[in-house]
């Protein structure tokens, strides 16, 4: 049996830039209406079957792909928007990993770390914030990471279109993550 969360396609602008995930409906009803402009994928996500037209006799058909591109222009220029921030995808951002002591752990163990403390102006950003373990969040306290004597292992950055797809933990499909890693920045943590 598959989840839900599992059927959800790629939807993209006509130059390939990640705009939204989308059902498997909306996506059938892009392709239905002539709004894709080219599809990617190793075969149809799905196949939705509707009802029977007697005028041509035969029941409707649609292959819905993993990745479907629209027609038309952006309204905006969405690598200009910088991705949403979440704790998880922070936490993946930084591969589960403590930016000053280098551990490795479980999610539930971890803490989004303001480098410029929140007491003293720190903003929750991507680049103001870092993945830290319980000891290492509550001994650098309310300091910088000078002030406490603890140096950062890894910098922080903000993920372009692409990681941020692949950082929304979504379960994909290997072809479509496949596209998106190919699109990734050489330096990305991702890869």
């Amino acid at each position: 049996m598959s989840h839900r969360h599992e059927h959800q396609v790629l939807q993209l602008d006509v130059q390939g830039t990640p705009q939204a995930w989308i059902s498997l409906e909306h996506a059938a009803v892009h392709v239905a209406t002539d709004a894709v402009a080219w599809t990617h994928g190793d075969g149809p996500l799905a196949t939705l079957r509707g009802g029977f037209n007697v005028a041509r006799g035969c029941r409707s058909v649609i292959d819905v792909p993993p990745i479907v591109a629209l027609r038309g222009a952006a309204a905006i220029n969405l690598f200009a928007e910088p991705p949403a921030f979440s704790r998880s995808k922070l936490f993946r951002r930084d591969r589960m990993t403590c930016a000053y002591c280098g551990g490795r752990f479980r999610e539930s163990e971890l803490q989004c770390e303001h480098i410029v403390p929140e007491s003293r102006g720190g903003r929750w950003t991507w680049m103001n914030l870092v993945t830290a373990c319980g000891p290492c969040n509550g001994r650098k306290a309310d300091r910088t990471p000078e002030e406490a004597g603890m140096s950062l292992l890894y910098l922080p950055y903000v993920p372009n279109r692409f990681e941020a797809f692949l950082l929304a933990g979504r379960h994909v499909r290997a072809d479509v993550h496949e596209w998106l890693a190919a699109r990734l920045p050489k330096d990305s943590r991702l890869h």
